[in-house]
């Protein structure tokens, strides 16, 4: 119809014959019509444009010592949840020879394998696995405590590692990828990137819906807790430095430097001109406003991944945020009950002054940016009364009002 229309219209035109504008409008509509019926029809047949995936992919993505074991706790007890703790561990210890940069595309790649529940992925890295305790950290994840992983408990239970460990180690590891498949959420807690472009290929995967809570804590803060850790961090520190495999303890604060560089790093390119894939998708956290209004950070890190706050989380929020002292030494990995306040202010008591002042050399970009208050003295240090994390500011998480002068 479309063809012999334009062939009589064209005649038309050529012989100068005069139709009536009623008839002209009425050829117009009829082949617009036509043109949208069979447009209509040709969609049917065509790829339909790509829906979100059925699962939200959320990575927490943080700094060793910076509060992230207990975000990623109250991510992993959410019965919607399926959370690993840092699986970018099996390699970094499989290839430690190399630089943080070199195991950045070996790091994604089993980011992305793990979101979708793609757990043959480890195979590269260990080769052995037979049950669910190979893999690391994996009694902190309360999905492989409970079914389908492991009978022993609910999934609307909160687990505990010990009890996790004594009860559903000896489950297959095929129980990691038949558990992850059944859960709306997969969380993964990472502290091996240090750029944010290289996670752009996850972002703009269309197999992917993911969703990055970046979150941070006072440099000063880190060293005080990296100290109660210094021969478990050696060899990731050697990583972070690029020493061919040779453990480091970072007493010159090197490692420090290349942390506060990256949280820098993260933040500008997020905040700063970010691509439009990263609209909705990036969310900033303190993990001193995390210690000091929990229900409130909580809440808003929940509808960020969109879940909802259960009344028995609530609860143990509450319960695992007031305890009566700091923590030991020995439960620097654990999530145990402690003043959480306490512990985001205790290195203004345990540190030198000497040392926060190299400290803040060193990361005083980071400390400025991230909106903490440098201290000039040791009287300043010291003194509690002086709060030294600066007001959240409307549009925190974007940043866009932040003045990093102050």
């Amino acid at each position: 119809m479309h063809v012999s229309f334009f062939y009589f219209f064209s005649s038309v035109r050529m012989a100068r014959i005069r139709i009536p504008s009623t008839i002209v409008i009425l050829f117009v509509t009829v082949q617009t019509g036509f043109l949208l019926f069979m447009y209509a029809r040709y969609s049917n047949f065509m790829p339909q444009s790509e829906e979100k995936p059925s699962q939200v992919h959320i990575l927490i993505l943080s700094s060793w010592r910076s509060g992230s074991s207990f975000v990623g706790q109250l991510f992993s007890q959410h019965p919607s949840v399926f959370y690993l703790m840092e699986p970018a561990w099996h390699v970094w210890v499989t290839m430690y020879q190399n630089s943080a940069k070199v195991l950045h595309m070996a790091v994604r790649d089993l980011v992305r394998s793990v979101f979708l529940c793609d757990m043959s992925v480890f195979d590269a890295y260990m080769p052995w696995k037979r049950n669910l305790s190979d893999l690391f950290q994996w009694a902190v994840s309360r999905a492989l405590c409970s079914a389908p992983a492991c009978d022993s408990f609910q999934r609307t239970d909160i687990t505990s590692e010990m009890a996790c460990k004594t009860l559903c180690g000896r489950y297959p590891f095929s129980k990691v990828e038949e558990a992850c498949k059944t859960y709306s959420h997969v969380v993964i807690k990472e502290v091996r990137f240090f750029d944010l472009k290289v996670l752009y290929p996850l972002l703009t995967d269309p197999s992917l819906n993911l969703k990055i809570i970046h979150l941070v804590r006072d440099p000063r803060a880190v060293v005080k807790s990296r100290e109660q850790s210094v021969k478990a961090l050696a060899r990731d520190n050697g990583i972070v430095l690029s020493t061919n495999g040779t453990k480091v303890e970072d007493s010159k604060y090197k490692v420090m430097q290349e942390i506060c560089r990256s949280h820098v790093q993260i933040y500008e390119t997020a905040t700063l001109k970010p691509p439009n894939f990263l609209k909705d998708r990036y969310l900033m956290i303190r993990f001193e406003d995390l210690v000091r209004d929990p229900l409130s950070e909580i809440s808003e890190m929940y509808k960020f991944a969109d879940l909802s706050l259960t009344p028995m989380l609530k609860s143990w929020i509450y319960n695992i945020t007031h305890g009566q002292g700091p923590g030991k030494k020995k439960e620097a990995f654990r999530i145990t009950s402690r003043d959480a306040v306490s512990v985001s202010q205790a290195w203004r008591n345990v540190l030198s002054f000497q040392k926060i002042k190299k400290i803040q050399e060193v990361c005083k970009g980071a400390i400025n940016m991230l909106g903490y208050q440098l201290v000039d003295s040791e009287k300043e240090q010291r003194d509690l009364s002086l709060d030294l994390v600066l007001p959240r500011r409307q549009n925190q998480f974007s940043w866009s009002s932040f003045n990093p002068k102050h």
